[in-house]
């Protein structure tokens, strides 16, 4: 008997998944069930009824992503968005000489991929799993026919993308204006308010990022960032602990966000 958070399908054509391949059978593979609360956070979906959105959710597809695995690259064609269940995934773009350059981390109830249902053509980053990672994934066939039944959703995913675009020019003026620490600092706010979670010592925030992605993320040396790191962690605003950092002292790191 499956478990309630489970259903089988058939197997994808594409090989994305292959790492849950080890669940499947007869043409059929083991994969998260949809998870109703998180789909009706996603910002497309805010402020409608489960009643409303129920023919959309039925035409989700679950796919689960393992740790560094590829949803989709740069260049390739765009015909469908996605939905994150769970876990985390990186937006990555790689120069012609190798750097790569981390654009953002997202989590539970965020999109990606809606860009090219407004403009169609290649994508324009490299999305990677990042931890262990349940996506929705949905044709833009079928988001289009049900935009047209309630049109109110393009309203939402166009307020998706001005916010994405506001973040993307925030970060841009940081690049400029505030220094590495400050930057570092900023981005720890941010994973806090989307991942953290309390514990004894402060707000645990599991970025689930290696030192060369935090790095990336904010647009500087591991090295540079490693220092600012040791010296929050001297001053005891936060604890390290792995790939998730301990926030200890908040309004410490905001003045330092400024």
């Amino acid at each position: 008997m499956l478990a309630k958070s489970h259903i089988l399908l058939p197997c994808p054509e594409s090989t994305r998944g292959a790492a849950n391949a080890e669940s499947s059978c007869g043409g059929l593979i083991l994969v998260s069930a949809i998870d109703n609360d998180v789909v009706l956070n996603a910002p497309m979906f805010q402020g409608m009824s489960e009643d409303e959105t129920s023919d959309l959710t039925t035409r989700l597809r679950p796919l689960d992503i393992s740790r560094g695995e590829i949803l989709f690259r740069e260049g390739e064609p765009g015909d469908r968005l996605y939905i994150i269940g769970s876990g985390k995934i990186k937006l990555g773009r790689r120069a012609a000489d190798g750097r790569e350059n981390l654009l953002a981390v997202l989590g539970p109830g965020e999109m990606l991929g809606e860009m090219t249902l407004f403009d169609p053509g290649a994508r324009t980053a490299t999305a990677t799993a990042v931890a262990e990672t349940t996506v929705y994934e949905l044709s833009h066939s079928d988001l289009v026919d049900w935009i047209k039944v309630h049109p109110a959703v393009a309203t939402h995913l166009l307020a998706s993308l001005a916010a994405r675009l506001r973040r993307a020019d925030e970060s841009l003026g940081d690049l400029v204006f505030s220094d590495v620490p400050g930057r570092v600092a900023k981005a720890l706010l941010d994973f806090a308010k989307r991942f953290g979670e309390k514990s004894p010592e402060g707000l645990r925030v599991a970025h689930d990022l290696t030192q060369e992605e935090m790095a990336q993320l904010v647009g500087a040396s591991r090295e540079t960032v490693n220092k600012a790191l040791a010296d929050f962690s001297a001053r005891g605003w936060v604890k390290r602990d792995g790939r998730a950092i301990v926030l200890k002292d908040i309004p410490r790191l905001e003045r330092r966000a400024r």
